[in-house]
């Protein structure tokens, strides 16, 4: 082989090795970006979920809070996994029940359990269930319930191509706490819509509706996302950010539009 034939061949080998590379880059994103769409994906995850909220009470108070959720699932044999959901919110508001001034601190946790298949189901159902538990950690009478809660939670969804829909949902009950403040029978209902494309940008759309027993109101807050998956250096991370209407809300509850920004850490095995 002439030594001009021999260097062309091996640029092309080397730009075809690079190409077929970044493929599989591409393709590893893309994965990583729809397994972030499920709620039950075996997956390490932290996302740092930014909140802001308006509207308040008489005063039109506003709210801030950052949600720290890690994702950890654990395999328990060769047929289960068990996915830790954990929601710690930091909490920075004023003025949200009148005159009431400004608080910051943590918020009450909600922790959940699910059981999950490691295949999916008949029709590509992916799903899990477990128990659902409200820790009050709230380091202000304001910034939480003061009750200890309990109940069951699941998730149902099926990914075809691009798209991702499903349902996440749960019911807490309130068993213990300060008697003196109000007892809690909650029902969350989350369906969510998403679809990520091949350079792993994801747009979604989902409600987080709550229906409080108690009181007999709703809060539906209607989320519109954007989210990139990149990768820095070798840390996969996602940004997302996004707008949220109050469809509907308690007489004290937020209105208008809020405001969502995520930075979510991923540590695939």
């Amino acid at each position: 082989m002439m030594p001009s034939t021999r260097a062309a061949a091996l640029a092309g080998a080397f730009f075809l090795s690079g190409s077929l590379f970044d493929t599989a880059v591409a393709q590893d994103t893309e994965h990583l970006a729809k397994q972030l769409s499920n709620p039950v994906a075996s997956l390490i995850s932290v996302p740092f979920q930014f909140n802001y909220d308006s509207g308040f009470g008489p005063n039109d108070g506003d709210k801030s809070y950052v949600n720290i959720q890690p994702v950890i699932p654990f395999s328990l044999n060769e047929n289960w996994n068990v996915i830790s959901r954990t929601i710690l919110p930091v909490i920075w508001q004023n003025d949200i029940a009148g005159s009431s001034g400004y608080q910051f601190g943590l918020g009450d946790i909600t922790q959940s359990f699910f059981f999950s298949p490691k295949n999916p189901g008949p029709g590509g159902i992916i799903w899990g269930a477990g128990p659902v538990f409200l820790v009050p950690t709230a380091t202000d009478d304001l910034l939480g319930g003061e009750k200890w809660g309990a109940g069951p939670t699941g998730v149902a969804l099926k990914q075809a191509g691009p798209w991702t829909v499903g349902i996440l949902a749960n019911h807490i009950w309130s068993f213990a706490g300060d008697d003196n403040r109000s007892d809690i029978s909650s029902t969350f209902l989350q369906p969510f819509v998403s679809y990520t494309t091949k350079d792993a940008w994801t747009f979604g759309i989902n409600t987080e509706s709550t229906y409080n027993w108690e009181t007999e109101e709703w809060s539906v807050p209607i989320n519109f996302t954007v989210a990139k998956l990149v990768t820095l250096g070798k840390q996969p991370v996602s940004f997302t950010v996004g707008a949220r209407y109050w469809a509907e809300s308690p007489e004290s509850g937020p209105d208008g539009w809020g405001f969502r920004g995520v930075v979510t850490f991923l540590f695939p095995k």
